[in-house]
Formats: structure tokens, sequence, C-alpha cells
């Protein structure tokens, strides 16, 4: 199948890599969208691999106020360069994760932040839970482990579905921008805060 510009430029749109890149990708699939942006993500995962161990020492703080002053997010966003920290494209992605905190409001950056004790009281749920429903023993763990999966995409900022494409997660979306950059990007922290919530509730 002949891969056309328009094709390539559509992807790009979508996805926000390169043309190259998104070219090779209609190649590889055949003019086939959903297996092209399968694959730009697995490429994707692995450049980001190949980037973690870079020091993301530069960045930007952003903030985004909601619903008229009622809700209000500062995040933290890390590279390794202020060329990368000044882009659009940056800013977007800092921009995007803030209204994301305010929407989703997660409670942790990513599943080895949740404390130990908060963990273990979600499996003894779970494990009652299962048991309750007469499930067999030996399937416990299995089950354990898919419903830990779950609390992880509702709890933690990088599992979470990405609110303005739920197709991806937010760790996507930032391994996303780090095939796009070329450089190790870092969510490092958020605080949001909601008026008249109780402190520490």
């Amino acid at each position: 199948m002949g891969i056309t510009a328009s094709m390539v430029k559509e992807l790009r749109t979508k996805s926000g890599v390169g043309m190259m890149d998104c070219k090779k990708a209609l190649i590889e699939s055949n003019g086939d969208f959903g297996k092209a942006i399968e694959y730009l993500r697995k490429k994707g995962m692995s450049a980001a691999a190949k980037r973690s161990s870079k020091a993301a020492k530069d960045g930007a703080v952003a903030s985004y106020i909601h619903m008229g002053g009622k809700i209000g997010v500062m995040v933290e966003i890390n590279c390794e360069t202020d060329f990368v920290a000044k882009t659009d494209d940056f800013s977007v992605l800092a921009k995007d994760i803030a209204m994301h905190v305010a929407a989703a409001n997660p409670r942790y950056l990513k599943p080895e932040d949740i404390p130990e004790d908060i963990l273990e009281k979600e499996k003894d749920i779970y494990r009652s839970q299962a048991l309750a429903e007469g499930k067999p023993e030996k399937i416990l763990d299995r089950i354990i482990d898919g419903k830990l999966k779950k609390y992880y995409e509702d709890a933690c900022l990088l599992e979470q579905k990405f609110v303005k494409d739920t197709d991806i997660s937010v760790r996507t979306l930032v391994n996303n921008m780090i095939t796009k950059t070329g450089e190790n990007i870092v969510v490092r922290r958020f605080a949001r805060f909601q008026l008249g919530e109780e402190i520490g509730g």
C-alpha cells in the first residue's frame, strides 16, 4: 500500500512524533493507523528507557487554575536542557499535566510512592472480596494483581488515563515527548489544592 504525505501528516498530528518516524511506522504497519500508533508507542517506550539514565535537571513549574479559582494545581516537569524547557511542546505538556491533575485528582505520582501499609490494606480488601465471592485460593494472587493495576490507574498520576486522550496514560504522554525531544523528561512532583478541602484529609 502506498503511504501518502497526508497519511504521514495525520499520524504526526495524532502522535506528535517526527515525520520520518511516522512514515517508517506506516510502512512497517502497511498503512494501518492503529498498528502504526502501537509501533510508535513501543518505540517511545524503548527510547524512554534509553533516556531515563540521563539527568533531568532543567524544566519548568506549570500551574493551572480551574473552576473560577476553586481548584489550583502546580507541577514540576524536568528535562535535560534549557533549550527543550523553553519549547512550546514542553510548555504544552506541562500545562496539560497540570490540567489533568486538576481533573483526575491523583493521590500519588507513581505506584512506588504508595505507602506499604496502604498497599497491604488494599490487598487485604481484594483478598477478602475474592474469598467472599468463592474464588479458589490458587488464583487469588492473579486477582489481587489485576485489582492493584486498576488501583494504580485510579490513584497514580503516571498510570491514569490522560483526560484529553483516554487511549493513552500520562506515562505514555511523557514517553511520547521523550521520543519527540530526544531528552529524558520526568514529572518530578505535583500539588493540588481544592478550596474548602480538609487539610491532610
